[in-house]
């Protein structure tokens, strides 16, 4: 059972990392955990909202996923930071009858992340250093700019006040010279859902004393490519041609693509379900010169199945990470059948944006104005680090390096917490 919460206590700040998949809240005391359990016992929450139809009951995390996956009647919601910097942020959606701004869905879940980890340490905070990419938009400095603003002003909304913010590899950075005994120079590579973020840094004991830690950090750089962009590179290549994408109509013309790329995205699932898509879909059904594909495409929407979908796609990364073969069932939308994906496939499908990752990185160096054997230790964070071909083509390019592997989705917010400390104790 949680603590009472402690209204008059000293200064007490958090780290707060609202990631694109999950987050997490740490609060740092010595000799303790510095992440706190935010979903029975885990130090992760995903990044869900599930808003039920039949009531008002509204679920997050894990739970949210099951009651979606359960088949209760409702609107999930997911990977809404990446809405973050983009013309949606300003927009309304509709949940349970009702316009509601997308600002408000984002405070909603950044308040009950808050709850849940001041009931965790029994603890209110009203201080938070918040994490964020390196770039919530690439090469735009005002927009991204009004990205940081708009998520300001939604945390103030879900009841902080006092708030900084860190880049997220560098607050890994921070967590990561908690757990060595000498100096080094390290290159933080963050692969989060959304971003992939990298800092150059020097890190170590004695740095780790210092309040002002700028001249520490070497260089930074980022790109709006995350674990998300795979997961929709994978779905494009190898599931959205068994619902119809690239086949043909009657006429010979190819198939329309924007209902697949629709499915494929996290935050524009729902658009597939809109009368008008739906009236679109049957029409195509009707042009089709190939009608099964476009009937599991018609048995998707009508299920309302494109998260669930999303979701064995996003499986099938993951244990593509591992073996070389992952199996996904769609016995959903089409009875009895299965789909067998590669790690080939995997590769040849994220090929490009893995590209676009290693460029990042060796203009990094070239911008830092170090070789790449003046690098002790490469480390490896957020939950899309682990992808083979990325990691591989980032090691490439740092043959000599220690490569290190953090915690893949707590790094970051404990760095933060180390973060907070520093900024408000």
């Amino acid at each position: 059972m949680s603590a009472p919460l402690e209204q008059t206590a000293a200064v007490a700040a958090c780290g707060i990392d609202f990631g694109t998949s999950n987050s997490t809240a740490g609060w740092s005391r010595p000799g303790q955990r510095a992440l706190l359990a935010l979903e029975d016992g885990k130090l992760t929450l995903p990044s869900v909202i599930f808003f039920h139809a039949e009531d008002a009951h509204v679920s997050y995390g894990r739970a949210a996923l099951a009651d979606y996956l359960e088949g209760h009647e409702g609107r999930m919601m997911r990977s809404l930071k990446s809405l973050l910097g983009t013309s949606m942020m300003d927009e309304h959606t509709e949940v349970a009858g009702r316009a509601v701004p997308f600002r408000a869905l984002l405070a909603q879940f950044i308040g009950e992340l808050k709850r849940r980890a001041e009931g965790a340490a029994g603890q209110e905070f009203n201080r938070a250093v918040l994490g964020r990419p390196v770039f919530f938009v690439d090469d735009d400095a005002a927009a991204d700019q009004r990205a940081q603003d708009t998520l300001e002003d939604i945390a103030r909304r879900a009841g902080l006040r006092d708030i900084a913010f860190q880049y997220e590899p560098i607050a890994a950075a921070f967590d990561y010279e908690s757990q060595i005994s000498r100096e080094e120079l390290v290159l933080v590579v963050d692969i989060g859902g959304g971003t992939s973020d990298f800092t150059l840094i020097r890190v170590g004991p004695e740095r780790a004393r210092q309040a002002e830690r700028r001249g520490d950090i070497l260089a930074t750089s980022g790109v709006h490519i995350g674990g998300t962009d795979f997961d929709k590179a994978l779905s494009l290549a190898s599931m959205m041609p068994m619902l119809g994408l690239g086949s043909l109509l009657k006429s010979g013309r190819e198939m329309p693509s924007s209902h697949y790329f629709n499915l494929a995205t996290w935050h524009t699932i729902n658009l597939a379900y809109t009368k008008k898509a739906w009236a679109q879909i049957t029409e195509l059904h009707r042009d089709a010169a190939d009608r099964p594909k476009m009937e599991r495409l018609q048995n998707l929407v009508r299920e309302r199945a494109g998260h669930w979908l999303a979701l064995q796609v996003e499986g099938a990364k993951i244990a593509l990470s591992d073996a070389d073969v992952a199996q996904i069932d769609i016995g959903r939308i089409s009875a009895g059948d299965t789909v067998t994906l590669h790690r080939a496939e995997l590769d040849q499908s994220i090929d490009g944006l893995v590209n676009t990752v290693e460029q990042t990185v060796a203009r990094l160096l070239v911008d830092a104005g170090i070789t790449a054997a003046g690098i002790d230790t490469v480390f490896f964070t957020g939950g899309s680090s682990g992808v083979p071909l990325l990691r591989e083509r980032v090691l490439a390019l740092t043959p000599q390096a220690r490569c290190v592997e953090g915690d893949l989705f707590g790094s970051i917010g404990a760095g933060l917490a180390l973060d907070a400390q520093r900024k408000f104790a």
